[in-house]
């Protein structure tokens, strides 16, 4: 993290010198992972606020794709009454941040994988932490699940927000190691993975709207290696299947 402001902002001008839109993820929530593999986070909430901020601030008036904050909002489960209420205020603070700050941003409120929340109560979910001032939500980060098992789940969890909220929202699919689909329920770093499509745009009002690779095959879930760690042997495994 460190002065993530100017990581940022780096990271957007150099994107946009190559004629590139940069993919950056938000992964800085306090009591991060429920304190697992990927614990960690800002130390407060109001220590988040000044970071989430700072992110927004760094990309301007840039193009960017930004996924925030894979699987903290399936995660509220693990926090009592106050953490929960804390995590979705900061997460209403953020989306305003990007509203404010970063307009040309697509803003994606993570909701897990398609093996995790009912689409109805992830579409209330993602209403309680703001996405009607967001571009919509993303899927299957650091998961597995195939296409279209994701898909599905994602047109479901559409329909919900449409039904519940009126929103019409579009989603974005983590597409970077779910080629043959999940080891049953191992997560932490299966053996015979495989990467699937590559990162794309797909078609004019298609659903999912991207498909992207966000979670970089090789990176460790925290059984390989430690989390989010790349290790040279998974990447290539990955490729091939093994």
């Amino acid at each position: 993290s460190g002065d993530i402001g100017t990581a940022v902002s780096s990271y957007v001008g150099a994107a946009a010198g190559a004629n590139k839109i940069p993919v950056m993820v938000a992964y800085n929530i306090p009591g991060r992972d429920c304190g697992q593999y990927s614990s960690g986070g800002a130390n407060s909430l109001a220590g988040y606020r000044d970071w989430i901020r700072a992110f927004a601030a760094g990309i301007g008036n840039r193009d960017a794709i930004v996924v925030m904050e894979p699987d903290a909002l399936p995660q509220l489960d693990c926090l009592d009454a106050a953490g929960k209420e804390g995590r979705i205020q900061v997460y209403q603070y953020a989306v305003s941040q990007f509203k404010a700050s970063a307009p040309a941003t697509a803003l994606y409120l993570d909701i897990g994988n398609s093996s995790w929340l009912s689409p109805q109560e992830a579409a209330t979910r993602l209403v309680n932490a703001g996405v009607a001032n967001a571009r919509g939500f993303s899927l299957n980060v650091s998961n597995y699940r195939t296409d279209a098992e994701a898909n599905a789940y994602g047109v479901a969890v559409t329909n919900a927000l449409k039904q519940q909220s009126g929103y019409t929202k579009t989603f974005i699919v983590d597409t970077s190691r779910n080629g043959v689909g999940p080891k049953g329920t191992e997560w932490c770093d299966p053996s015979g993975r495989k990467i699937g499509v590559p990162s794309r745009i797909n078609g004019a009002g298609a659903q999912p709207e991207m498909s992207l690779w966000i979670k970089a095959p090789g990176e460790a879930d925290g059984c390989a290696g430690s989390a989010g760690s790349f290790i040279p042997d998974l990447a290539y495994k990955m490729i091939y299947g093994y």
